[in-house]
């Protein structure tokens, strides 16, 4: 029996009341797909920010259960999973064997099929590309039961429009992915603070190529002759004669740190102009150049030894604003969001920049070669709504779009400007499932699926 629960995204951005199912196996699974006629979406951890994994009219499926490791073959880093497998279990059973996942978001708690559907980047996006680029197949339920096995060679269109397709194209059972050797578990990350938003493209442009990860924190309550000023950290790979003392004679190992717990949502006045201009401030101030050698969790997952830091924002919630512009307009558009952010009064927290590389391996993939800026913005209600619509217009007229699995806000003009594949998924979509039953909040928002 499904229990009703209220859902939003990692964000606690708009709840709301959903008939949760917990799948704990693949034949019953099946079962319910072929059995119910009902609307439905698949969810992993809920770590997509906004509502992309909702489902108020209908039923939302959870797929943490199933969680196995089906094959490994330890010449090659092929890896056979369950889709709901998570990027910490993967962690936790294989780094110990000297293998570690190809890219990664910023946080470890998303599942394998969460990851495809999104098709997640990393730090190193501008050398390796995203996780699609890593996925040699997987297994897909379609509504009408059937099961496609999806790769490059075969079912070529689904394979193309599930990675990136945020779980409209069915549920994917199972994925072969491709993990890679590591010495150590260990990044030695060179720290380099620039003076404003010129002088972080330019670092950037002369520095992320010599690098296999490259990402800064900006200073975005900043004006003036400071905006955009940033830490900016590069980083490789270490090998074990580089881990430090006290860890080289288990270099695969990482520190074990005590997790803090929010364990309340926090008064909305917490995080206002003034805080975050006094947090900037003390951050930037603090962060020489220099270099350090990070062990993993500390360098990919800063915000993973905070659980639940999503309560930081209190009950009204967040949104996280994440954009690509291609390399040419991209100084030019960040500029004016970050000027537009400033004197809207707002001041994110969180903010974000990477460079990006070529290639996207599915129809609604977000990066392409660029630049990416995540910012975490309060809601505010209609202030927010309003804000998040000139950037949109700015995002456009950059030839730019927004990452789907941090969306919240965006309408369907604007989503349909930034995606010109979307026909083509659409045909797909359509064809895989005529009577749209698997639809979520956002597909509905961004009128992926129409008419329902």
């Amino acid at each position: 029996m499904p229990s009703i629960e209220h859902l939003s995204g990692w964000g606690n951005y708009n709840k709301r009341q959903c008939l949760v199912q917990f799948m704990s196996g693949s034949v019953a699974l099946k079962n319910w797909v072929t059995e119910n006629r009902d609307a439905f979406i698949a969810r992993g951890y809920g770590r997509s920010y906004g509502d992309a994994a909702v489902n108020s009219y209908g039923h939302v499926l959870k797929q943490c259960y199933r969680n196995r490791f089906l094959k490994f073959d330890e010449e090659s880093g092929k890896l056979i999973c369950e889709a709901g497998v998570s990027l910490s279990e993967i962690i936790t059973v294989f780094l110990p064997r000297g293998w570690f996942l190809p890219t990664t978001p910023g946080t470890k708690f998303v599942s394998v099929g969460g990851a495809i559907a999104a098709d997640v980047h990393g730090k190193n996006h501008h050398v390796d590309g995203s996780w699609g680029t890593f996925v040699h197949s997987f297994e897909l339920l379609l509504p009408n039961g059937e099961v496609k096995h999806c790769s490059r060679i075969e079912n070529k269109d689904l394979f193309r429009s599930t990675i990136g397709g945020m779980g409209l194209t069915g549920i994917i059972l199972t994925a072969e992915i491709q993990l890679v050797p590591v010495e150590a578990a260990w990044v030695k990350v060179d720290y380099k603070r620039t003076k404003d938003l010129n002088d972080t493209f330019a670092t950037f442009a002369e520095d992320a190529a010599k690098y296999r990860y490259s990402v800064a924190w900006i200073d975005c309550v900043s004006k003036g002759k400071n905006m955009g000023r940033s830490v900016c950290m590069f980083g490789n790979d270490t090998d074990r004669n580089e881990v430090p003392d006290l860890y080289r004679r288990k270099p695969l190992s990482v520190p074990t740190k005590r997790k803090k717990t929010v364990l309340f949502d926090f008064p909305n006045w917490v995080l206002n102009p003034f805080s975050t201009k006094v947090f900037n401030s003390i951050y930037y101030d603090s962060n020489r150049n220099c270099t350090k050698v990070v062990d993993y969790d500390s360098f990919f997952y800063p915000l993973d030894s905070i659980l639940n830091w999503n309560r930081i924002y209190g009950k009204r919630g967040f949104v996280q604003y994440q954009a690509f512009l291609p390399p040419n307009n991209a100084e030019r558009g960040y500029r004016r969001i970050l000027e537009r952010i400033t004197n809207a009064g707002f001041a994110s927290f969180l903010a974000v920049f990477k460079s990006c590389g070529p290639g996207r391996e599915g129809l609604l993939s977000f990066l392409d070669e660029g630049y990416t800026l995540a910012l975490d913005l309060p809601n505010t209600g209609e202030n927010l709504r309003a804000l998040s619509n000139e950037l949109d217009k700015i995002v456009v007229k950059n030839e730019g779009r927004l990452y789907l699995a941090k969306d919240a806000l965006t309408d369907s003009t604007s989503f349909a400007e930034m995606y010109p594949q979307l026909p083509e998924f659409k045909e797909i979509k359509n064809r895989i499932d005529p009577r749209n039953q698997i639809i979520s909040e956002q597909a509905r928002r961004l009128k992926i699926v129409e008419g329902v």
